[in-house]
C-alpha cells in the first residue's frame, strides 16, 4: 500500500481495518453493520471455494474478513460490494482502499446508516458522523444515497454505482446514537431532540399528564436536548441535578458484563444536592432499553433526597432488539424492559398485543406503565408515541427505519 490516503473504523466487534490480498488487487476494508445470516454464508463460501477464514477468539470469524470473501467472487468492486450487501441479511456500509490510494466508500442497501462525504482544498474524505471531518477543516459535500457506491481520490467523486430509491435510516440514530452536532439527511440531531420534547410536552398537556414538579431534568448526555425542548413548552425551569463525568468511559451501555455497565454507570453520577434534596423532579431519557442502569439513577436520586421523580422516554417502548445495527448488547428480545414486563404480565400470550402493551390509551398500555413505574420507583411514566418521533424527525415516514419499536421491517 502507497500514498497518503487512510481508512480507519472503531470497532467493539471485529479487528479492522484488514488487509486483503485477492484477485481484485490488494486492497484494506472495514465496514460498519450486523450480517445474521453470517454461518450461511460461510458454509456456502467454504463449500466451492477451497478457502479458509481465520477464526478469531471464541471461534467466530471477523464479519469484516467474511465481506471481503464475498467482494473477491466478483471481477470488480462495485460488483462485489453489490453481491455482498445483497447476500447479508442485515447491513453493511463499506469502506475500501486500494493500493493507488483511492478510497470506495458504499452505503448499505437501505441507508440504514448515513455515509457523508466532505470536500477540502485538499482533497476529500468520507465518515458516519459528518462533524468528524468538519474538525479537520472539511465541508459537507454530500450524503450517499441508500446503496450507492462511489469512488473517491484527491480530485473528485466518481459514483460507480447509484443509489437506490428506498431508504429506512435508522430513527434511533436521532433519539440517541447520533452525535448532537451531526445532521442526518437534512436534519440535525440537537435540533431533532429539542423538538421531540416539546412534542412530549404538548403530548402531556394534551392528554392531561403534565405533572406537578419543580424541574425538568435530562439523563445525561442524550437525553438532555429532549428534556430541554421539553422545559422550554411546559415552561417549568430546566435543571442539571446530578453531572455525568465522562472522561473514562462515554457510553456505559458497551461493556459487555451488566455489572461492569452498572459500576461505570454509578461512577458517573456526581449530584447537585440543592437541586434534588426534597424537589420534585422530572427526567426525560433518551429511550428505556433494559431499565437496568434507569434503577441506579431513580435509587441515587431517592437517596439524596428527592421528593417525587417522574420520567419520560424519549422514543416509543422498545419491543424488538435491532438486527440491523450492533447498537446494543441485548441478545434477546426479552432482556428488553417492556417485553419482560409483558411477559411477566401474561406470558407468552402477550406477545399477541404488543401493539396495545405500547398505546397508553389502552389497558394494557396502562397496566405496562404502572408495572414499570412500581419496578423502578417512577411516580409516573410516559413513552413518546411513534408519530411523535417521526414528525420530529421530519422526514417521510416510509425512510425510516422504526423496527425496534413496531417489528415492521
Amino acid at each position: 500500500m502507497k500514498g497518503n490516503s487512510a481508512i480507519g473504523c472503531s470497532s467493539d466487534y471485529d479487528p479492522q481495518p484488514l488487509l486483503i490480498e485477492s484477485n481484485l488487487g490488494t486492497y484494506a476494508i472495514c465496514g460498519i453493520g450486523m450480517i445474521n445470516n453470517a454461518e450461511e454464508l460461510i458454509k456456502q463460501f467454504l463449500s466451492f471455494s477451497g478457502g479458509h477464514f481465520g477464526a478469531m477468539t471464541g471461534g467466530e470469524v471477523n464479519g469484516t474478513e467474511l465481506v471481503a470473501a464475498l467482494i473477491n467472487q466478483k471481477s470488480s468492486f462495485s460488483d462485489g460490494i453489490r453481491f455482498a450487501q445483497t447476500s447479508i441479511k442485515g447491513s453493511s456500509s463499506i469502506m475500501i482502499l486500494k493500493d493507488d490510494g483511492t478510497i470506495i466508500a458504499a452505503r448499505d442497501r437501505f441507508g440504514r446508516l448515513p455515509v457523508a462525504v466532505g470536500k477540502s482544498d485538499d482533497g476529500y474524505c468520507v465518515a458516519f458522523e459528518s462533524f468528524s471531518y468538519k474538525k479537520l477543516g472539511f465541508d459537507d459535500y454530500r450524503e450517499l444515497g441508500p446503496g450507492e457506491i462511489v469512488e473517491i481520490t484527491a480530485d473528485g467523486v466518481n459514483v460507480l454505482a447509484e443509489a437506490g430509491k428506498e431508504m429506512r435510516i435508522c430513527s434511533f440514530l436521532w433519539s440517541y446514537y447520533g452525535y448532537p452536532t451531526t445532521t442526518y439527511e437534512g436534519v440535525n440531531v440537537e435540533v431533532m431532540r429539542t423538538r421531540n420534547g416539546s412534542i412530549m410536552a404538548q403530548n402531556d398537556r394534551m392528554n392531561g399528564g403534565l405533572p406537578d414538579i419543580d424541574y425538568v431534568c435530562g439523563v445525561p448526555d442524550s437525553g438532555t436536548p429532549h428534556a430541554i425542548g421539553y422545559a422550554n413548552e411546559s415552561h417549568i425551569p430546566f435543571a442539571r441535578p446530578y453531572i455525568k463525568y465522562t472522561p473514562t468511559w462515554s457510553r456505559s451501555f458497551m461493556p459487555v458484563h451488566q455489572s461492569d455497565r452498572n459500576r461505570i454507570a454509578k461512577m458517573k453520577q456526581i449530584p447537585v444536592h440543592e437541586l434534588i434534596k426534597g424537589k420534585k423532579l422530572m427526567f426525560v431519557d433518551d429511550s428505556i432499553v433494559r431499565g437496568t442502569q434507569l434503577k441506579e439513577t431513580v435509587d441515587f436520586l431517592n437517596q439524596n433526597g428527592a421528593e417525587a421523580v417522574h420520567m419520560r422516554s424519549a422514543c416509543p417502548p422498545i419491543m424488538y432488539g435491532c438486527k440491523y445495527l450492533n447498537f446494543s448488547r441485548a441478545t434477546s428480545d426479552r432482556e428488553l424492559i417492556a417485553r419482560r414486563t409483558i411477559l411477566e404480565l401474561e406470558g407468552e400470550e402477550g406477545e399477541k398485543y404488543i401493539d396495545e402493551y405500547a398505546d397508553p390509551s389502552t389497558e394494557r398500555g396502562k397496566k405496562l406503565r404502572q408495572v414499570i413505574c412500581e419496578k423502578f420507583h417512577f411516580d409516573s411514566l410516559e413513552f413518546q408515541s411513534l408519530e411523535g418521533v417521526v414528525k420530529a424527525i421530519g422526514i417521510e415516514p416510509c425512510k425510516l427505519c422504526t423496527y425496534c419499536w413496531t417489528g415492521k421491517e
